[in-house]
């Protein structure tokens, strides 16, 4: 059985879209999925299953609005591609001790976006970089770095210009995603 990791968007944020971690548990076991776990309440859900991501994408997204009356993107990472994604940043160790030091919070971010974006969609979000907002796309992820927040970012504030399903998560949370999901193989 393959691990995979379900990055759900915009579950609990803002006091929106609230959904117990128990909860989504249990509608995850409900739909045949193996050895369920979720970290923090973001909406991060790790399990096994022998089914493709376009079934699980959709088995996931409609259970959630079935039992939850919530329509919301899913994006799948397996254990693998997600431990790829940690070994892809392309930004060097300065460049993050350069970013950590300006900024009082987290400063690297990865969007996981449901498919490549187009170039000339890439082209779109070009103009938002900046030397204190970098930004570069390896596949189907954006690593985000900001000397500033996040929050002000008018990079992070026009990704949807990319015209792709995403959501972001900060480097800590994705590095204990990989780990615990290197320790369900």
């Amino acid at each position: 059985m393959t691990v995979y990791i379900a990055l759900l968007r915009g579950i609990n944020v803002g006091g929106k879209n609230i959904i117990k971690m128990a909860d989504l548990k249990q509608v995850f076991e409900s739909i045949g999925l193996c050895e369920v776990k979720t970290y923090i309440q973001s909406g991060n859900v790790l399990f096994k299953s022998d089914e493709t991501e376009d079934i699980l994408c959709n088995k996931i997204e409609n259970g959630i609005e079935a039992v939850f009356g919530i329509s919301t993107k899913v994006i799948l990472r397996t254990s693998t591609e997600l431990e790829q994604i940690i070994l892809n940043c392309p930004f060097s160790n300065d460049e993050i001790t350069k970013a950590e030091t300006l900024s009082k919070v987290e400063c690297l971010y990865v969007a996981l976006l449901k498919h490549n974006p187009l170039r000339e969609k890439i082209e779109c979000i070009d103009v938002y970089g900046s030397e204190s907002d970098k930004y570069q796309i390896i596949g189907r992820e954006v690593y985000l770095l900001f000397h500033h927040s996040i929050r002000n970012s008018k990079l992070a504030n026009n990704l949807n210009k990319l015209n792709v399903p995403t959501t972001v998560r900060n480097w800590k949370t994705l590095s204990k995603l990989s780990a615990l999901a290197k320790n369900m193989e």
